[in-house]
């Protein structure tokens, strides 16, 4: 391998950048030999990962054409590109590129060598006016190894006689080969010296650098295309070191795109073929559930089995640089839950069961998993989700209602349920950050999804007679149940009284004080909010996050509450598009492009997300409007791309052609976003059964069927109420034992009561106030019993009605004392 020569000038090059999000096809090998994963878009390769799935290792690999005369095409700027599937349900795909001056087309079939860690690409380059021989074919590749962009040295050489394209970075290295010759080659700093540049300034090679030394580089490579007829090979390979990685190129060159095409297709389909549950049928005007499945087991990991990550793509990736090194290719226990759920709705169990080992492999020691991770289990961001807690609960559940799990699989999965449950009782109900990753709260489908869960995990605790443990969680769960019509529950608005009804559900916020929040435009206060304690007070957004009432069968379709919230999330957020309806997440909603269309930057405007069409048609089929939820699976498949990926958010304004933004079709936000292609598998399953496919039937039983009620209110630290109504039981919960000193008449008569012990971490004690009188103040304090000390400041609890926005405003960022 050559590695004298001439050194490329302009170091470091310019500041490296990722590429668009706009996926238009992901794949991989299914199976383990293979570690590679690519992605297409605009008709080039996208980012590729290597060795695992969070890794991403280029920015993208295209082509450049020139000729005489001047003349300069860039294949993913300058044609327009047509893709499909090789197959249904395998995830290579033909890309036919034809420039838009009609000079040529190049056609690509692109696909993994199953054998080696390789991305194959059989190329056919046609002269559309002129001869083969009368055009230049370059190919031009940015080496973005271990997810950064800088750093990155790279080379041109030789090996085994065979002349390549090198680039390296810290124990990650490519190497590129081709089965035409490489007839000129060179390595130069982006911006300055790549080849890009050279080609835009002189129409063909001229630099011919050699070696471009740790930097933003980028390499390119001349096609000897006439001597080959316009048709060859180009083999990307990957390795720990560059002759590894050149070992890999060169060996699936010579072993042939028939055979890795053969083997890439034999893998897939017989996976396909057993997912009995995604037999053909006539639910839509599109048939995409073998895309959306494929789409899935796409994003698992090799290296860690069930991890999988919420999308290949990086969201806005063309602004983002080497300080944005997850983008979506990380594991948000969340998504990959419902993922794992689109999974089991199509019948794929084998997988739900290693994403249930993967979880019990990241589970922290508390019972929390990460707000979002690296496949290694190491958090990348440091928030604390109280659903991604909650949601592998009844992901365990829902697996042993389908069958998943035998008897022995539950008692293997019972501690890290037991250890989830407790996290969820000591910490709940108020997440410190909510379903979106934005200000602490209450919000329905957080709540809604522990409540289902603590019932869930209460179940299996009577499973493996752990009677105490299961009813703590039962009555916990009651509790919360009772409070969400004070906690989320919004009536006496201008908006209720605009839209003509009584009330709405609503997500609180609590993080802001009362200065802060009129600086958001049509956040509506909650009625009768006072200043608390720390001098904050509670704000409430519309979202369709409501409907998780109905999802986690906490409230019935039919609910007159849940119809008018229905009603105002429409008039709030819904968008008609020529593909169908869309909603917004909540109002003011600042994750999306601006109003010029420009990147997401932190700040910005919030969009539709199909998602959401996914989630309002499972409303819509629980009320019995099925054809309704019919007309929005419809709509849902419409909002996919010419390769059936579905997008994170739709562009909801008037086009914006050089941004490439289009009324009604993909943003600039994550594509695919596998929760997506996820619920629309579970949207599916759901129709075609009749009901909905996740819906836990223990809730629909305890709260619908039973109505069971709480006598009890909970006081903790993390969630003092103020005052309670005239009936209920106070329960006080510690972290710690305690005996707690109490008294209802102003400490003329105190009472003692040891706490008692849950088993989960928590301790508590019921004070007999439902006896006590309307305005009686109940006082009390904590003798810590194992450090043998006063708690040293006193609380007070008034009997009557509670003020639920007193409790959104206390309990969102307090932590557990005692």
């Amino acid at each position: 391998m050559t590695k004298e020569g001439r050194y490329a000038p302009g170091w470091p090059g310019i500041p490296a950048r990722w590429t668009s999000s706009a996926k238009t096809g992901v794949g991989t090998a299914l199976n383990n030999r293979s570690r590679v994963w690519f992605t297409i878009s605009h008709g080039i390769l996208n980012e590729v990962y290597y060795p695992s799935i969070d890794q991403a290792c280029i920015r993208d690999m295209g082509l450049l054409v020139t000729a005489e005369e001047d003349y300069f095409s860039q294949e993913k700027r300058d044609a327009h590109h047509e893709l499909e599937w090789l197959a249904p349900g395998v995830p290579g795909f033909r890309l036919v590129n034809t420039c838009s001056d009609g000079r040529y087309s190049i056609t690509k079939e692109v696909l993994t060598d199953p054998g080696r860690d390789t991305v194959l690409q059989k190329i056919t380059f046609v002269a559309l006016k002129g001869q083969v021989s009368g055009y230049r074919l370059y190919v031009l590749l940015a080496p973005h190894l271990g997810n950064h962009g800088a750093g990155n040295s790279a080379w041109t050489g030789d090996f085994d006689g065979a002349r390549m394209l090198f680039a390296q970075r810290n124990g990650y290295s490519l190497a590129m080969a081709s089965s035409a010759p490489l007839v000129r080659s060179s390595a130069g700093f982006v911006g300055s010296s790549d080849g890009w540049q050279d080609l835009n300034a002189h129409k063909h090679l001229m630099w011919e650098y050699t070696r471009a030394e740790n930097g933003n580089v980028a390499l390119i490579g001349e096609i000897g295309v006439g001597a080959v007829h316009g048709e060859f090979l180009l083999s990307l390979g990957f390795g720990t070191d560059p002759d590894m990685a050149a070992a890999n190129a060169l060996a699936s060159l010579r072993d042939g795109f028939d055979k890795a095409k053969r083997d890439y297709f034999a893998g897939w389909q017989d996976w396909t073929q057993s997912q009995t549950s995604l037999e053909k049928t006539e639910l839509g005007p599109k048939d995409l559930a073998h895309v959306s499945l494929a789409v899935l087991r796409t994003h698992e990991s090799k290296a860690d089995p069930g991890g999988l990550i919420a999308s290949l793509s990086i969201p806005w990736g063309f602004s983002k640089g080497d300080d944005d090194l997850g983008g979506y290719h990380l594991v948000w226990s969340r998504d990959m839950v419902e993922t794992a759920g689109g999974l089991l709705a199509a019948g794929a169990h084998e997988e739900v069961r290693r994403v249930l080992v993967y979880l019990e492999s990241t589970q922290h020691a508390d019972g929390h998993w990460p707000q979002n991770m690296w496949l290694d289990g190491s958090p990348y961001w440091d928030g604390i989700q109280m659903d991604e807690t909650a949601l592998p609960i009844l992901l365990v559940s829902l697996a042993h209602r389908e069958g998943v799990l035998a008897e022995a699989d539950m008692a293997q999965l019972w501690p890290m349920v037991r250890c989830a449950a407790g996290y969820l009782a000591r910490n709940g109900p108020v997440s410190p950050q909510d379903r979106w990753e934005e200000d602490p709260g209450y919000s329905p489908f957080t709540v809604g999804a522990e409540i289902a869960a603590l019932l869930a995990a209460a179940e299996l605790a009577d499973l493996f007679h752990e009677a105490q443990v299961g009813v703590y969680l039962r009555e916990i769960a009651d509790v919360w149940h009772d409070c969400i019509d004070r906690w989320m529950y919004a009536s006496g608005t201008d908006w209720a009284s605009k839209y003509g009804v009584k009330g709405y559900y609503v997500r609180i916020a609590a993080s802001a004080t009362a200065g802060e929040v009129w600086r958001f435009e049509n956040v509506v206060h909650v009625k009768n909010v006072a200043p608390a304690d720390d001098s904050r007070v509670g704000y409430h957004l519309v979202s369709p996050d409501a409907f998780a009432l109905v999802r986690f069968g906490l409230r019935d379709a039919s609910d007159p509450r849940m119809c008018d919230t229905a009603t105002v999330v429409d008039a709030l957020l819904k968008v008609e598009t020529p593909f169908g309806p869309t909603w917004h997440r909540y109002n003011d909603d600042g994750y999306g492009e601006h109003q010029d269309g420009a990147p997401f930057d932190g700040t910005g405007i919030g969009r539709g997300w199909p998602l959401l069409t996914g989630e309002r048609a499972h409303f819509e089929l629980a009320a019995g409007r099925i054809e309704s939820a019919r007309h929005l699976l419809a709509s849902m498949e419409a909002f996919a791309n010419a390769g059936g990926l579905i997008p994170e958010q739709v562009w909801d304004s008037p086009d914006i052609p050089d941004r490439e933004l289009y009324f009604g079709r993909p943003s600039g936000s994550g594509m695919p976003l596998v929760w997506a292609h996820a619920e629309h598998l579970k949207l599916r399953r759901s129709l075609r059964d009749g009901l909905l496919f996740d819906l836990p039937p223990h809730t629909i039983q305890r709260y619908l069927r039973d109505k069971t009620t709480s006598p009890r209110m909970v006081w903790r630290f993390n969630h003092k109420v103020r005052s309670i109504p005239t009936h209920k039981v106070l329960r006080v919960e510690t972290l710690a034992a305690a005996i707690v000193h109490w008294s209802a008449d102003a400490w003329k008569t105190v009472h003692q009561d040891q706490t008692q012990d849950t088993g989960l971490g928590l301790y508590f004690v019921d004070l007999p106030t439902d006896r006590l009188a309307k305005k009686t103040n109940v006082n009390f304090t904590f003798f810590w019993t194992d450090a043998h000390c006063w708690e040293g400041r006193n609380f007070t609890v008034r009997m009557g009605e509670s003020n639920s926005a007193d409790e959104a405003a206390t309990s969102s960022n307090e932590a557990h004392e005692g």
